[in-house]
Formats: structure tokens, C-alpha cells, sequence
């Protein structure tokens, strides 16, 4: 492909552009730090805002988090760290969380890693004040995130992807392709590092990243992309029908609730409002499955008696006199 003279490579203006985006919404002089592993993704991330800094009047640093699972991971950390250095981010930070537990959680080792990554990257943002964190996720990732939520069967909250914004969190590349951040890498002379347990069939998101390739090649091109545009859609409703149940809980009042009000909810904000007054109860967010909320769902549409419902946290839930309570269950010693 020719281009003209100062034209960045298409594949780098898709990136910067979709960077770009992201800092605008921050003032002058803030910070912002990118996640980078040293993947393709991550670094193309990092090179675009360190591009796009200037102009936004911001300043851009990183954050490499090394979580000790490989031989010579520390050393390729540092590397990373290094090599985001002498390209302009500052600060970079490079933070070890050593987790020879790692994988002991109901969520197994990916969900274990990943939520002691999002403990080092908040811890280091705080550290440093910063304004945002970037993450490099692609539209080839939130693919995947569909097709895991559709294997598991879940509602349209878990089909709605990874957001691009969560609180202090930014995905810029949601747009963008794993090829195109490659094809940014090459450009701009980068060259990055793949991590081989993207290539271990024993997580379930290479296996949904294989199945994904083999239905583009039985059902043709643009499954991906069709998958994450379906993901923004039902974000926007899911967006909506929580923030109904949102003030239907509020609404609702603290408890015993009477069982007559929580019926009258639509099922749609129902199953939400049950996942709400279990959280507010104590229940652990990530513990509360549609088993749950179903069966407290029955103490009001199939009424026969019956005893209580027992829900993770050791919570309680029970209707009687017209009324259903939460609590926690009563230890017998």
C-alpha cells in the first residue's frame, strides 16, 4: 500500500483515532495510564496514546503487571517496562502479584489472575493519581466474551460484553481489530511478545477464540463483528432495564417487602431486583446465578408454603405473612 508523505499506516489511525476518543473526555495535565502486558493489543494502545498525549494535553504512563505464572516472566515484565520507557510514557510501572494460589476461586485461574491485575492496576492508579486506565481489549476479544455468554446461557447483561467504560477503566479498542493492532505494531516498528497460554486450550477463552475462527470459516466473514455489534445493543438495554430496577428497588424500601409488590414487578426487572436485595443482603456479587434469583422468584409465583431459600453469603430468604425477608441463616453450635 502507498501512502503519502507523514500519512500514518490505516491500521495506526484506526488506533490513534479510537485513543483519541477516549482522552478527550480528560482535562489538562491529567493522567492516564495504560495496562500493557507487552501484547500486540497493549502496545499499539500504548504507542497511540503516547501519540495522541500531546494534543490532548494529558500525560500517559503504564502499568505492566507481572502475575508470576511463566518461567522468565519477571524479566519480560521488566523488558516490557523498559521498552514503554524509552518510547515516552511516564511514569511505568512494573508490579508483581505473586499467586501461587492463583486458580483456587470458583472462577478458576483466569478469573483469579484477572481480578489480581485489577487489583495492581487500581492500586497503582491511586498510587499515582491518575485519571484513567486503558485497557487493550479488541473487538475480537468482546467476540469472545459473546460466544463464552452464549455457551454459559446467559442473560442479556452477560451478552452485552465488556463495556467500554466502567468507573476509571477505558476500552478505546473495542472497535478495533487483533489484526489491525498487529498490522499498527508492525508499522510502527514494535515488536511485541505473545503470551503462550493465549494458545492453551485449557482456558476457556481459547477455546471460544478457536470456535469463533471456525464458524467465520463455516459461516463466512464478519461473525465477529456482527457478535460485537449485538453486544452494544443489548448493552443499551440492559443499561436501561437496570437502571428501572434500580428504582424499583428503591422504591421498594428496606425489608421484609410485601410479596404482592415484588409480583407486580415485570419478570425483566424482577430477576434484577432479586439480584440487587441479595447483593444489598450480603450475597457476593459473583455468586448470584439466575438458580438463585429463579428460586426466590417462586416464593411469589408458585406460593405453596414452602421453606426458605438458601442463597450464597449464608443469606436466608423467606416469605411469610404476606412479607419476604432476607437474612442470614442462624448458626446452631
Amino acid at each position: 500500500m502507498t501512502r503519502a508523505w507523514g500519512t500514518p499506516h490505516p491500521a495506526v489511525a484506526a488506533v490513534r483515532s479510537a485513543v483519541r476518543a477516549a482522552l478527550a473526555e480528560c482535562d489538562g495535565g491529567d493522567l492516564v495510564l495504560v495496562a500493557c502486558s507487552g501484547g500486540a493489543d497493549s502496545l499499539a494502545l500504548a504507542d497511540a496514546a503516547r501519540h495522541e498525549a500531546g494534543a490532548a494535553g494529558v500525560r500517559v504512563g503504564a502499568v505492566v503487571v507481572d502475575h508470576g505464572l511463566q518461567d522468565g516472566s519477571r524479566a519480560l515484565a521488566e523488558r516490557t517496562g523498559r521498552r514503554l520507557g524509552d518510547l515516552g510514557l511516564d511514569p511505568v510501572s512494573v508490579v508483581s502479584c505473586w499467586s501461587m494460589a492463583l486458580g483456587g476461586g470458583s472462577g478458576g485461574l483466569e478469573a483469579a489472575a484477572r481480578a489480581a491485575r485489577y487489583r495492581e492496576l487500581d492500586a497503582a492508579a491511586d498510587r499515582h493519581g491518575a485519571r484513567l486506565v486503558l485497557l487493550g481489549h479488541t473487538r475480537d476479544d468482546q467476540a469472545e466474551q459473546v460466544l463464552l455468554g452464549l455457551a454459559r446461557g446467559s442473560g442479556a447483561r452477560s451478552l452485552a460484553g465488556m463495556p467500554p467504560a466502567r468507573g476509571r477503566y477505558r476500552r478505546p479498542l473495542l472497535g478495533v481489530t487483533r489484526e489491525q493492532t498487529r498490522a499498527a505494531c508492525t508499522a510502527e516498528g514494535l515488536s511485541w511478545w505473545d503470551d503462550p497460554m493465549n494458545e492453551d486450550p485449557a482456558f476457556a477463552r481459547v477455546r471460544a477464540r478457536r470456535a469463533l475462527a471456525g464458524l467465520e470459516a463455516d459461516l463466512g466473514p464478519g461473525l465477529a463483528a456482527a457478535l460485537a455489534r449485538s453486544a452494544d445493543q443489548l448493552r443499551e438495554d440492559a443499561d436501561h432495564l437496570d437502571a428501572l430496577a434500580d428504582a424499583a428497588v428503591a422504591a421498594l424500601g428496606p425489608g421484609p417487602w410485601p410479596a404482592q409488590a415484588l409480583a407486580a414487578l415485570p419478570r425483566p426487572l424482577r430477576t434484577r431486583a432479586w439480584r440487587r436485595l441479595l447483593v444489598a443482603a450480603g450475597a457476593p456479587a459473583g455468586q448470584v446465578s439466575s438458580r438463585h434469583t429463579d428460586a426466590c422468584d417462586r416464593l411469589l409465583t408458585h406460593w405453596h408454603g414452602q421453606g426458605a431459600v438458601h442463597a450464597p453469603g449464608g443469606l436466608r430468604v423467606t416469605r411469610s405473612d404476606g412479607r419476604v425477608s432476607m437474612a442470614p441463616a442462624h448458626r446452631v453450635d
